[in-house]
């Protein structure tokens, strides 16, 4: 293993002690308990199964199988988790095969970026994620369960359920994924058209001609954002059935994989296999999966959303932790953004199995940790093939099936991974650097100061962004307004960058793990809502973003600087996003959220 990784691994282990002992003993208590429904009162177990097959409840009564929830965050508007409307009915049969008895536990929310990008259903967005985490433990709540299998695919829907299953950390769980759709127009392409409606050179229907072509039906969207960094990351887990990330929906092998779930999480809640989510997911799971992030350029949301994820086990990672791994992680994956192949292209290159495989062999990953699998984590570095109506677990070859989309450790597109920390008296923020042409990861120019993403949008519509310039977006951070993904200023700002013109964005917001091409310090801590020095940035202030060494910073004198007093956000501004499509409803979680870098989590 990398001296440098077991270092950060050991930063992370003694920072965490005392919360992670406190973890523990919390499964522990609660594995001491008397298992079973004896354990309930009689009218809590009738309704516990009232509902159930005569013969599933006799089963549990007198048998007392390992019972499986299902918790699932199907629904039909989401293209990624339509493919779910089956899945309880395969895993009952499956589960009935190694006599274990199965209910869904319950639905979890789950919302679509693409369709909210830019309204402000968006601010509800990364608020979702802990309201997915708190709905899981609602469905868990019951209490009556061995196990449970894990039903979701994208953005915030993967890390709140990984947060609530935590939550549970003394059952068994295995996450159940349902594939990418198939390939459409290329994202190259679709940016394109984006750009040129963007400048008015075509009309709408052209436009949605595009987008419809692009996302076509059911299945996760092809581009490597954060629905699919999710699924990565759940590999470098062990969490998964070994190499269940990508396989497509209507491929004969989903159902294979899914059935296989079940025999695991079935297998891993008895006594000699018996391993809990909360024990599985240690340090140096959370390590392996940081890894995985920075060798694949994965989604900028991440540095938010595994922070709140390690947090659920007792574990404290920060921006710096990313920092270090980052300096020290090859870059393996060309993916869209940050390059022009999608996640089909990439699974047919060899995948996360093939990434896994090389960072294994390279000392970038622990191997030697528990998975769902039992065989560690080399057990995800093979392909998974059906040979004789069986599924087999092969070697991947020694080289790539694609150079330009997946490399070998010693062959990276890189030595360091795609994200890169900036720090500054700005204060401290990240960059997707991997997605930034080499020539603009240093740009330095006036400021133009938004306060809402509205207000660049118009700017760009009257023609007053023809310049060089960095874009300031703040009141964007998690206090402010939920912290919305601003992936709607990708087209202006590239068709500005695309005339010659040096731009780049800050905001203490989010950018959508798609965006990329323009220069973006992004998720800027602290925010402007919590007195940070973003909102003291006065138009016309030169900033300077350095993605080559790390640092943002503004270039005003120090005593101006620290007597310049931060601007606040106008009452209409906040009322407004105080109210309106739901958004009354989480006043207390945008009063109670913690910093971008601390996770965003609202339940500490």
């Amino acid at each position: 293993m990398k001296q440098s990784h077991i270092e950060v691994t050991e930063r992370i282990i003694e920072r965490s002690r005392p919360t992670r002992k406190a973890y523990l003993q919390r499964i522990d208590d609660y594995l001491n308990r008397e298992k079973g429904p004896d354990r309930l009162g009689c009218a809590n177990v009738a309704h516990a199964f009232a509902a159930m097959p005569q013969n599933d409840k006799f089963k549990i009564y007198a048998e007392k199988p390992t019972h499986v929830g299902i918790v699932t965050a199907y629904n039909e508007m989401l293209s990624a988790h339509q493919p779910y409307v089956n899945y309880p009915d395969i895993i009952r049969d499956e589960a009935r095969k190694h006599g274990a008895t199965v209910q869904v536990a319950g639905g979890v929310p789950a919302m679509c970026d693409g369709i909210t990008q830019g309204e402000p259903g968006m601010e509800l967005s990364l608020f979702s994620r802990d309201t997915i985490a708190m709905s899981t433990a609602i469905a868990l709540s019951h209490d009556v369960f061995d196990a449970a299998l894990l039903l979701g695919v994208c953005d915030k829907i993967v890390p709140g359920l990984l947060i609530g299953a935590l939550h549970f950390g003394h059952l068994p769980c295995v996450f159940v994924p349902a594939g990418p759709m198939s390939t459409g127009i290329d994202n190259t392409s679709k940016s394109k058209v984006r750009e040129k409606y963007a400048q008015g050179l075509c009309d709408r229907d052209e436009l949605l001609a595009s987008e419809s072509a692009a996302y076509h039906g059911a299945g996760t969207c092809t581009f490597y954002g954060t629905a699919n960094s999710n699924q990565m990351l759940l590999e470098a887990m062990g969490l998964h059935v070994p190499g269940a990330a990508f396989i497509h929906p209507h491929d004969g092998m989903r159902e294979d994989l899914t059935r296989e779930a079940v025999r695991l999480v079935v297998q891993n809640a008895k006594k000699d296999k018996f391993v809990p989510i909360g024990r599985l997911v240690d340090e140096h799971v959370i390590v392996n999966a940081m890894v995985a992030l920075l060798a694949t350029g994965g989604s900028t949301n991440h540095l938010i959303h595994w922070v709140a994820v390690a947090r659920a086990a007792g574990i404290i990672i920060d921006w710096t932790d990313f920092h270090y791994l980052a300096k020290g992680t090859p870059l393996l994956a060309s993916v869209y953004p940050n390059g022009k192949a999608d996640v089909n292209e990439f699974q047919a290159a060899g995948g996360p199995g093939f990434v896994i495989r090389e960072l294994i062999e390279g000392g970038y990953m622990y191997p030697d940790v528990y998975t769902v699998s039992g065989g560690g984590m080399r057990d995800y570095g093979k392909k998974p093939e059906k040979e004789a109506d069986k599924l087999v677990w092969k070697d991947y070859p020694a080289e790539s099936g694609d150079e330009t989309i997946v490399r070998t450790a010693s062959h990276p597109f890189n030595e360091s991974g795609g994200l890169r920390l900036l720090k500054g008296n700005l204060g401290r923020s990240v960059i997707k650097i991997s997605a930034v042409p080499e020539d603009r990861h240093i740009i330095e120019a006036p400021a133009i100061v938004f306060d809402a993403q509205e207000e660049l949008l118009a700017a760009f519509d009257r023609g007053e962004l023809e310049r060089d310039f960095i874009a300031v977006v703040r009141f964007q951070g998690p206090k402010a307004n939920g912290m919305p993904e601003l992936h709607k200023l990708t087209p202006p700002l590239a068709v500005l960058q695309n005339k010659g013109f040096r731009v780049a964005i800050v905001t203490d917001g989010r950018m959508s793990g798609a965006s990329g091409k323009i220069p973006a310090a992004i998720h800027l801590s602290p925010e402007a809502s919590a007195g940070g020095p973003i909102a003291k940035i006065r138009n016309g202030d030169i900033i300077r973003l350095n993605g080559t060494v790390g640092q943002l910073n503004v270039l005003v004198d120090e005593d101006t600087w620290a007597e310049r007093e931060a601007e606040e956000l106008s009452d209409a501004k906040r009322h407004y996003n105080a109210h309106g499509l739901g958004r009354e409803l989480f006043g207390g979680m945008r009063r109670n959220v913690l910093s971008a870098e601390e996770g965003a989590v609202t339940w500490l």
